[in-house]
């Protein structure tokens, strides 16, 4: 009772400090803005912008900068969000000003979680410090000498205002949907040739879109020979960037407002506003016709773009739509076709085309050698077109439908492979684009309820009362323990219990559910240098592998941080997902799926393995490194790839697993990176951990490189390869120096392959793809750094070389 009054009680004041903070110029150091006050907000000395917690759905509020005045229609138009991805509760969440500078905003519980902390680009000691909303609509955090500590224009995120630059440490990212502000598909940023591009970029794909990639930059007035990469649209609607893009918005000149925002359907557009309709006008767009962005429509579907009505999505025959509720899923096969099925129509789609996704480009092929390049092959239908400028035909095979377009001026036909078996015809179906239900939402957290009955006097009374019972009370607690014997943990019990989500995203889950899930930690089924890992049985039936991270080793408390920090922005199919964590007292665990087939090591010294499955598993690493290193939205090294760091499912399916203990990275980082000491496992290792040279992505494609090696010659590139000289001495020899050594020996002919295969792999591999994969290996274990591929040219070189036989997918 007392306690309840007690929170009553400091809640009551709360809100008082909360209503006197409002309406103010600028919050002042020490001080905080409360989601529960709808008056605390920050407006532009011009009243032109403000700022404060924003409703996103349900329960759900991010901090966001907005215009003061509504649009027509009443809806708000935001600028701006901290905390996008993540958004806090509508009780007692709140966002302060430290005393260290740092602004921070935390979500509600008993004890309060950080959601957001912004990056101070500059760094002082002690001088006080303010939040203020500027006229231009950047927040910023300034010093009593205005000295910018903080800034908003420097972490934008879909929507560029005037005087706001763009360069090459910042990116917009679209929204999710049109009611969904968290991060989207589409990305506006300077690639590393100095281009400023727009970009789809998901967890299936990427793919650049604009400029258009079948031109040449040039002759699209980009140029690449200037690395300051800054774009910036001013107050008069004119647009210029680093590598000459330029334009103006179709009113052109001072006066009203305006804003550049790449949409949620990846179209990056200039609007005015118009204020006295209280409507944002489109004076100039990216992309005329939609349907040319990348992803518009899902997979395996058809776009169309009417110029009166829009974008329309349809579905090519034997397809139906895949979610009622979401239309951008796209389609799915009403069929199952196998790669060694003949026994297949090719249906006719005139006008259509699907951009990319071909095994390759095959010049001066007849129509037949096309058909039959696809039937012997995986591929799902293929393109044949006359391009009179080379006077030849070029095929294209797909092993995806993405990016399809429909338009009358495009003359080229798209060949559908079908069973004959299946019933369909020549049309394709329409739905309409982005017209699914509003989403909004629904927070899940767990609340301590707060209980009063209104009246000041009984709030009184409680808080003069408090000191004694408290003190009681922890004299009651403390004699419980120590007649029952307990420790301190089991003050625990008297938090709240339930489901947390932090910033992360995942289930924070107690320790005592991890032990009962893991049977007091008695099913080991895996051990590194990180912790201990063993199997459990989650409380909603769910088997999981649950790492047990020893803080005595190197890096224990670090590697849970880096872990739980990088997997909450990682999604790839060949990836090992994780579920949950837990973080309470000492203890650090991590939960991640159940990978029924162990890991690659396991399964090198059995005869599991066939060929295929060993080519699946290469490529499958292959993509998920590539990811990693290249695709996702921060750089990530792994820098242990090992076979036992190569998990796989009940499918042989493989997702790598612990790159979570890898160094994190930013994108525009330098070229290397220090790392404070040695990481990765003998055998494994890349030169530069030897002899101290700059740490890259290169490291891992070295480990790859292995990897490969060890699966085609069953050898243990820890212990390395016994040699006999020709004196009779003998010593061991790396793995890869013995395997380049054969291949040398040999002067160009390819017996050597034979002496270093596995003789356990038997005749079941392709000679020419078996020649292919120690190619690649070799090429990965390059001594010099330099010489070595990227891990995406590596998937290339991997997929081209399966390619050449036909009844392999992709």
């Amino acid at each position: 009772m007392a306690a309840e009054c007690f929170k009553s009680l400091a809640l009551f004041f709360f809100l008082l400090l909360g209503l006197a903070s409002s309406d103010v110029p600028y919050l002042s150091q020490g001080s905080s803005l409360s989601v529960e006050n709808p008056d605390d907000v920050l407006v532009s000395a011009n009243g032109m912008f403000s700022a404060g917690f924003y409703p996103v759905g349900q329960n759900a509020y991010c901090f966001a900068i907005w215009f003061t005045k509504p649009c027509q229609d009443g809806s708000r138009t935001v600028v701006w969000m901290a905390n996008r991805d993540t958004p806090v509760n509508g009780r007692i969440s709140k966002l302060s000003i430290l005393k260290t500078n740092k602004i921070i905003i935390t979500d509600a519980d008993e004890d309060p979680i950080t959601i957001w902390m912004s990056n101070n680009t500059v760094k002082v000691k002690h001088p006080r410090s303010q939040l203020k909303l500027l006229d231009s609509g950047n927040l910023v955090l300034q010093t009593t000498t205005n000295l910018t500590l903080w800034q908003s224009f420097d972490s934008p995120t879909d929507t560029l205002l005037p005087g706001q630059p763009l360069t090459r440490h910042k990116q917009l990212v679209s929204a999710r949907s049109r009611t969904d502000y968290s991060s989207g598909k589409y990305k506006l940023l300077f690639d590393n040739d100095n281009v400023l591009r727009l970009v789809l970029d998901n967890p299936e794909t990427s793919s650049i879109y604009w400029p258009d990639s079948t031109m040449l930059d040039y002759l699209q007035g980009r140029t690449r020979y200037n690395d300051s990469r800054i774009a910036v649209l001013d107050s008069s609607g004119y647009f210029l960037s680093s590598d000459k893009t330029e334009f103006r918005s179709s009113d052109f000149g001072f006066g009203p407002l305006r804003r550049l925002t790449l949409d949620f359907d990846g179209n990056l557009r200039l609007y005015s506003l118009e204020e006295q309709q209280g409507v944002w006008l489109v004076t100039w767009q990216a992309m005329s016709n939609s349907c040319r962005i990348h992803g518009a429509c899902g997979p395996n579907s058809i776009c169309s773009y009417d110029p009166g009505s829009g974008p329309k999505c349809g579905c090519p025959p034997g397809f139906k739509m895949k979610n009622q509720r979401d239309w951008n899923d796209g389609c799915e096969p009403e069929f199952e076709l196998s790669c060694d099925n003949h026994d297949v129509n090719f249906v006719q789609l005139r006008h259509v085309n699907f951009f990319g996704y071909h095994y390759d480009i095959l010049r001066n092929y007849t129509f037949q050698e096309c058909a039959r390049d696809c039937l012997n092959s995986c591929c799902k239908a293929f393109q044949y077109r006359y391009f009179p400028e080379d006077g030849f035909y070029r095929c294209y095979s797909k092993w995806e439908l993405r990016n399809g377009h429909r338009y009358n001026s495009y003359v080229g036909t798209l060949y559908l492979k079908l069973p004959k078996s299946f019933p369909y015809n020549e049309t394709v179906e329409d739905f309409r684009l982005n017209c699914s239900d509003v989403q909004t939402k629904q927070l899940e957290r767990s609340y301590v309820k707060k209980t009063g009955n209104g009246s000041l006097k009984i709030l009184i009374l409680c808080a003069s009362t408090l000191g004694l019972v408290e003190m009681i009370c922890i004299f009651l607690v403390l004699f419980f323990l120590y007649k029952t014997g307990k420790s301190p943990d089991a003050l625990s019990i008297m938090t709240p219990s339930g489901y947390h989500v932090t910033a992360t995203g995942f289930r924070r889950f107690t320790y005592a559910e991890l032990k009962t899930a893991t049977r007091g930690f008695r099913e080991e089924i895996g051990r590194g240098g990180g912790g201990v890992v063993y199997k459990g049985v989650l409380p909603d039936q769910r088997i999981a592998a649950i790492k047990r991270l020893n803080l005595e080793a190197h890096q224990g408390e670090d590697e849970f941080l880096a872990e739980v920090s990088t997997i909450g922005r990682l999604n790839h199919m060949n990836l090992i997902e994780m579920w949950g964590y837990c973080a309470e007292r000492k203890h650090r665990l991590l939960v991640y799926e159940y990978m029924e087939n162990g890991s690659l090591a396991d399964n090198l010294m059995t005869n599991s393995l066939d060929w295929k499955k060993k080519l699946d598993i290469a490529v499958g690493t292959a993509k998920g490194l590539a990811y990693l290193h290249e695709e996702c939205l921060e750089w990530v090294l792994h820098c242990d790839v090992k076979p036992h760091n190569i998990l796989l499912d009940a499918t042989y399916h493989p997702k790598v697993s612990d790159f979570g203990l890898s160094k994190l990275l930013n994108r525009d980082s330098p070229k290397g990176s220090s790392f404070s000491k040695i990481r990765g496992t003998r055998g494994y290792m890349a030169p530069e951990w030897v002899y101290n040279l700059p740490i890259t992505a290169k490291v891992d494609i070295y480990s790859y490189g292995i990897v490969l090696l060890e699966m085609i010659t069953g050898k243990n590139p820890s212990v390395g390869v016994p040699v006999v000289g020709t004196d009779g001495e003998k010593w061991r020899q790396r793995l890869e120096t013995w395997v380049k050594g054969k291949k040398i020996g040999a002067s160009g002919t390819s017996w050597w392959v034979d002496e270093v295969l596995d003789p356990g792999m038997g005749d079941d591999c392709e000679r020419n793809e078996l020649e292919k994969v120690i190619e690649v290996a070799i090429k990965c274990t390059e001594a010099d750094r330099h010489q070595r591929p990227s891990m995406s040219q590596v998937v290339q070189m991997l997929v081209g070389g399966i390619k050449k036989n036909k009844n392999q997918p992709i």
